[in-house]
Parts: C-alpha cells; structure tokens; sequence
C-alpha cells in the first residue's frame, strides 16, 4: 500500500473526455488535467492525460507510487456486442441454458411483441462434456475426460479467441470444471479460458452461465488493453502498480482484473460514488443521491448513513450480471443526447453524439441538436471551456436546434432550448425516484450531488422538482470519478453457494466461511496489502422459503442475530415481513485493503466574489445579464446568491435565482433555497 508521502495518478476515461487527478498524499493537493478521448485506443489519452498532470505539478513519473484507473472497456464491448468470439463448455444436457433464459420480460418491453435479444453466445457454439454433480457437491457421475478432448477438437473448428466453462453445481464442486480448464487450456493454447468457479460461484444455472460467456466474451479485449497500459506506463518509467477500479466501488490490481475483467462492468460509474461520498462524508453529509451526468448517460445512486449499497441484481444492456456492484441506476441522458422531433413528439436520447462529432457546438461537424446545444443557447455555458482551450459554436448550435426541433414544433430557438432540458430532467427524476421512493426512501431527507461534465447545471433544476432542499457541488465535479479512484479501497468478494438452501446454522457456516478467509487472506497478500490496513467481513445471503431473490446482510454470532437482521432488511425494503421459514442461501467474505490516509486540503478563508463577466442567460422564460465567476477564485466562506455561472476546468455550474451558496473549506459549493434558509 503507498504511504501518506508518496503520489497517486486516477485516470478515469469516459466516452468524450478523460479525467486525470494526481494526488500528493501527504499535503492533500491535487493536480487536475481533462484531455479528449481517443475510442479507437483509449490507452493513448490514457498516457496523455498522466503527462499533463505530471507536467502541471512540476513531478516526474518516477515519483508516482500508485496508478489508478476507471475504465469502460468491458462496458462498452458487451453493451455493443463487440466482444471476442466465444463458446460455452456445458454438462451434458444443458446446451440450450441460454437460449432459455428466464421466463420475465424487461419490465418496460410490449408483452405482445417483445422478442427475445440474440444471446452472446448462441447454442452453435455451445458444447457439452459427460460429467454430473449433484446441487450439494456428490459427483454423480465422473468426468469423461475423452469427452473433454472431442469437444476441444470441436471448439478448434469454430475460430473462437476465447471459451467459458459453467458446469451444473460447479459452486458446490468445482473438481471437474477446473479439470476441463486445464485440459482446454493445453489443447487450445491461443485460446481465453475462464470459468464460473473463477467469476461467480453461486447458485442459478443461467446467470451463471450468462456471467461466464461474458467474462470470455471480454476476456481477450481487456487483457490486451491492460497490456497496453503496462507497457505505456514502463516507457514512461512508472514503476507503480496499476490498479483498476471494479463494479463494487474498490480497486483490485491487472492480475485479478485479467482472470476476471467481469468485475469492471461498472467501473467508472462506482469510482464518482466512492468519489461523492468521499466529499460528502469532509461536508458532514452522510445521507445523498448522487447524479454522475456525462456525455452519454446519467448515473443515480443512493447512499444513506454513508454507505453504498451493493446489489447482485445489477445489469448490463440487456443482460444480468450478477456480480457485486454499487446499486445504481443508469439511463441515456447526457450532455451529448440527442433531440429530435418524430409524429409531432420531441423526444431527448438515449441516442447521443458521443465523443465524435460530439454536439454541433463543439464544432466538430454534429448536425444533430443535443442537450449541450441547448445550454448554449440559453446562455447556461461559457464561450469557452477546459479553461480557455475549447471554444464553443454558438451559432452552430443555434442552427441545429432551429432545424431540427424549433422549425418542426413550431418554437422559437430558446423555446425548445428549454423542451430539450425539461424532457430530459424530468428522465432523470424517474431514474431518481428509482432508487429512492420505490426503496422507501424519501428523496426530500437528502442531499443532492450532481457531477459530471453535466451536472452542476443540472442540479438545482433537479433538486426543485423533487423538493430537494440542499445541493452539494463537489470541488472538481467533472473529474470526480478520477478523484474517487484515488479515495477507493482495494476490495474483493468471494462467495459460495451452501449445498442446499435451510435455517441458519452458524456451526456449519464457520466451515465455509473459513475457506473463503483463506482465499481473501491470499488475494490481500497478492494486492501486497499490509497487515493492519486489512478487513475481512462476513455476509450471509438469506430468503423466506419459497421467494425468488435473497437479501444481504452482515453475519452475526447467532442464528438469532442474523434473522433478525434479515427481517429488519426485508420490512426497510419492502414494508413489510413473512410468516414463513429464513433460509440461508449463499455466504460471502469481502476482503478490504484500506487506503492510505490522506490529509485533505483545504481552501484560504475568502469573501470576495469579482464576476469577470456578465452574460445574457435565459431563466425560465425570463432573459437576465448574469455575473460569470472563476470557481478557482472562490475562498472558504464565500457567501453568494443566484442567478450566477461559475466557471472551472471541468465544469460550468448554474446557481438560479432563488438558491444561496456557500463554499465549503474543502472547497465544495453547498446551495440551499433562500425560502429553506429564512425557515
């Protein structure tokens, strides 16, 4: 682990900037660099952006003793099927696993014309091997390894880069799945192998198996990308382990990544949570939903007393990926969404412009009106951004709203500015209310904090629609997701299945969960994490008799205890409880190494606010000349009121009238409405 006196570079790639914090931990200051994107070798900004850092704190790459990155990699392969050819091995008898699937529809599909999604992997290149084990781990019949090698000879004619292995009630014995791994990986030495014991050892045959393929699917794509990003860091003489941030909100290093890209799924989206909460937790605020807006999509999540949840129930595109990940909730709304006007209907997203040609105000070309555009127009954004060093097109962006939204609805250019914004908060509401009213929380008893390229100028527009009364503005909103990679713990899940689901017995627990310490044990020494900065914690996975899903819960010294907690959870979640059996399903061990302490930084006390500029800003339907100010010139204590633009780096973020601001001494704006400050 570094120590306090050592450097840290967060490198967080999204789809049109990469977001570079380089942090000196034993002072607390960081260094911020944004540089575009490059999608055909993200690896490229990667460097670049590590350069621009360094370069700006006067340090040399030598001195760095960590790297940290957030990458979209796995993300983007399996959310546009761009992932390696792959097969499935399967037990004999289970080839069609995936084409079966479950028997739900998505929840917003046409139950009359719903059609089942092509699966990554289609029965074609699915091979069986003859082997049985029972759901409690009995080998009923025992592995025909000549089977193995006729389906090795199959698989050499389907010109596959990689293969998974999910054999039924592998979680409960994983003997013959990690002997037909071995015998693949010698007959098929070019090939990607993994298998479900490696990714998911848990119950539920399809989900399973569905994680294995895309595992594989990714395997080739992400081991080479981290391949890359070795071989740049030597050349630029960096000697500091990479370290890749995972779905569940923790950092693990490239070997567990390579075994298990998977994990990444969510990679950059949990390194903003961990980022938010970090900021929050310096603020005092311990409860807040969290609204990550970016170029293409907008990210929620909800934290209470400080905690982020995680959920097994997560999803990627259309697929479930069962893998622990920070619960939030995901939708196509971003600086880059696109407006467009069919039958009469202004619709915003989720298609988006994306990195390139990116919104017509970027001037690269877009032809197509966005949500960017539209803050153009109302004056919501500067002449510039990145500090100076990206003009903005005004005129462009003036030109294709009139085109493609204002002439076909009959609006004015500033009328449908304001549709294309209003359609897509009121998205982002419904996302909001996802993850907080549908849970039994109510969103008015948190605070907001919107980040992201996008949103500080969506987030008092957001919090009013929902009666948010406070709003928290992190120091660097647009690069937070860097700056929560370098806040992140390492962490690592390692679960298994109990033989068969009944009551709670903590004897016969202890067992499983031993060996699952010892796996952890063994990952927190690879991760060279030293011993006081390690934590092992116990989680049960219980059910009432019968339902479908279980809910997690901290292990506890009896039965008793554990119920308990069970039957708390499940009244908190759902509002109420069963007069039926507990059962104990699934048992998990998460491994922590915690994170250097880092003394925060901490801004000059200052009340001077000096506008160096007034700009005409549309507000409502109203048109006013608005002070613009430097965010970077702010002190702690800074007292002002709305209408106001603050400008910075990585963001612009919009203050209306009717909301009070405070800056915070870590540097945070803290809004609140005037009418919730004279009660």
């Amino acid at each position: 682990m570094p120590s306090s006196e050592q450097f840290a570079i967060a490198v967080d790639i999204g789809g049109t900037f990469t977001d570079i914090s380089l942090l000196e931990r034993g002072t607390g200051k960081v260094w911020r660099a944004k540089t575009p994107s490059v999608p055909s070798d993200p690896s490229q900004a990667f460097l670049t952006g590590i350069r621009l850092a360094l370069g700006d704190a006067g340090r040399d790459a030598s001195t760095l003793a960590q790297v940290l990155h957030g990458t979209t990699v796995a993300t983007n392969m399996i959310l546009e099927n761009k992932g390696a050819r792959a097969a499935l091995v399967t037990t004999q008898g289970f080839r069609h696993v995936l084409a079966i699937g479950r028997q739900d529809i998505p929840r917003k599909a046409n139950l009359y014309n719903w059609v089942k999604p092509e699966r990554p992997v289609p029965a074609s290149r699915i091979v069986e091997v003859d082997e049985r084990v029972a759901a409690g781990g009995t080998v009923l019949r025992e592995l025909d390894e000549a089977s193995v090698l006729a389906a090795a000879e199959k698989l050499k004619a389907m010109d596959i880069e990689a293969v998974g292995v999910c054999l039924l009630h592998a979680f409960a014995n994983p003997v013959h799945e990690r002997r037909v791994a071995d015998m693949l990986r010698q007959a098929l030495p070019d090939i990607a192998v993994t298998t479900s014991t490696d990714v998911l050892p848990v119950v539920r045959e399809y989900e399973r198996s569905l994680t294995t393929v895309l595992n594989a699917t990714v395997m080739p794509g992400v081991t080479n990308y981290v391949g890359r990003l070795e071989q740049r860091l030597q050349s630029e003489n960096v000697a500091a382990p990479l370290l890749l941030m995972q779905s569940n909100g923790g950092v693990a290093g490239a070997a567990a990544i390579r075994q298990a890209p998977a994990l990444t799924a969510l990679s950059g989206p949990a390194a903003g949570v961990v980022g938010a909460r970090a900021i929050a937790a310096a603020c005092g605020i311990d409860d807040l939903i969290t609204v990550d807006i970016g170029g293409t999509s907008a990210d929620i999540c909800l934290i209470k007393d400080g905690k982020i949840g995680l959920t097994q129930h997560g999803k990627v595109g259309e697929w479930p990926l069962p893998l622990p990940m920070v619960d939030m909730v995901t939708i196509g709304a971003g600086g880059g969404s696109i407006a467009a006007v069919g039958d009469d209907t202004l619709t915003v997203g989720p298609r988006s412009a994306g990195a390139m040609p990116g919104p017509a105000a970027y001037g690269h070309g877009g032809e197509d009106a966005t949500v960017t555009d539209a803050h153009v127009v109302l004056g919501h954004l500067p002449a510039r951004l990145l500090g100076g060093k990206m003009a903005l097109d005004a005129e462009a962006a003036r030109a294709v709203i009139d085109r493609n939204v204002a002439g076909p609805l009959g609006l004015t250019v500033e009328e449908a500015a304001r549709g294309i914004l209003a359609i897509v908060d009121n998205h982002m509401i419904g996302a909001v209310r996802v993850v907080s009213v549908e849970r039994g929380h109510d969103p008015r008893d948190f605070t907001l904090v919107p980040f992201g390229g996008a949103g500080p100028l969506h987030g008092c527009a957001l919090a009013d629609l929902l009666g948010i009364a406070r709003v928290l503005i992190p120091p660097a909103p647009g690069v937070l997701c860097a700056d929560g990679l370098l806040a992140a713990d390492l962490k690592a899940e390692f679960s298994r299945t109990l033989p068969k689901a009944g009551p709670v017995d903590v004897a016969a627990a202890a067992t499983i969960f031993a060996d699952l310490e010892t796996q952890a044990r063994r990952w927190l020494e690879s991760e060279n994490v030293a011993a006081q900065n390690r934590r092992i914690a116990r989680v049960a996975l219980l059910r009432y008799h019968g339902q479908g899903g279980e809910i997690a819960v901290a292990w506890g010294e009896t039965a008793d205890e554990i119920e308990r907690s069970f039957t708390a959870e499940h009244q908190a979640l759902y509002g109420f409880t069963l007069d039926a059996a507990i059962e104990l399903i699934t048992l998990r061990v998460e491994a922590t190494g915690l994170t250097a302490p880092t003394v925060p930084e901490t801004l000059a006390p200052g009340d001077s606010i000096e506008p160096y500029d007034h700009v005409p800003v549309h507000l409502g339907a109203e048109r006013a000349k608005v002070p613009v100010v430097d965010r970077a010139g702010l002190g702690a204590g800074a007292r002002f009121a709305g209408p106001m633009v603050l400008t910075q780096l990585d963001t612009t973020t919009l203050v209306p009238p009717g909301w009070n601001a405070i800056v915070h001494p870590t540097g945070a704006l803290i809004l609140t409405r005037s009418e919730d400050d004279k009660a």
